[in-house]
C-alpha cells in the first residue's frame, strides 16, 4: 500500500467519494484518501472530466482558484501543486520559482534561469 506523500505516515486508500465543488456545483470523484491526514488525491482522469464538464456548463472559475491544505516539513510549510497545473506550466523538480507577498496574497511564479537574480 502506498504511503501518503503529504504526511508520510498514513496509507492511501481507494475512495469513491471525494467531493469537488466548482461554481456552486458538487462533483463526486474517485481517487485516494490518506488514512492519517485525510488529504485527498482524485484520479487525474476524473479531475480532467470534471474540468471539461464545468467548462461546458460555464462554471469553471477564471482565474483558476483551487483549495489545498498546507502540510509541515521540518520547520516549514509545504504546498502541493496539482498535476494538471504542473503539466500546463511545464514544471519539474528543478523549476525555480519566485514567491511574492502582495498584501495578504501569495504569488508563485516559475522563473527561467536567465531571470534568476542572486541577491
Amino acid at each position: 500500500m502506498k504511503k501518503c506523500p503529504v504526511c508520510k505516515q498514513g496509507n492511501l486508500e481507494q475512495t469513491k467519494n471525494i467531493i469537488l465543488e466548482i461554481g456552486g456545483y458538487v462533483f463526486i470523484a474517485k481517487g485516494h484518501r490518506c488514512s492519517k491526514c485525510g488529504e485527498e488525491f482524485p484520479y487525474e482522469k476524473e479531475t480532467q472530466d470534471f474540468i471539461e464538464t464545468a467548462r461546458k456548463m460555464g462554471v469553471w472559475p477564471e482565474p483558476l482558484k483551487l483549495y489545498r491544505h498546507l502540510s509541515r516539513s521540518g520547520k516549514g510549510l509545504v504546498f502541493r501543486i496539482p498535476t494538471d497545473l504542473e503539466k500546463q506550466l511545464h514544471l519539474t523538480d528543478n523549476t525555480e520559482i519566485a514567491i511574492t507577498k502582495l498584501g495578504n496574497k501569495i504569488i508563485i511564479e516559475p522563473e527561467s534561469v536567465s531571470e534568476h537574480k542572486n541577491i
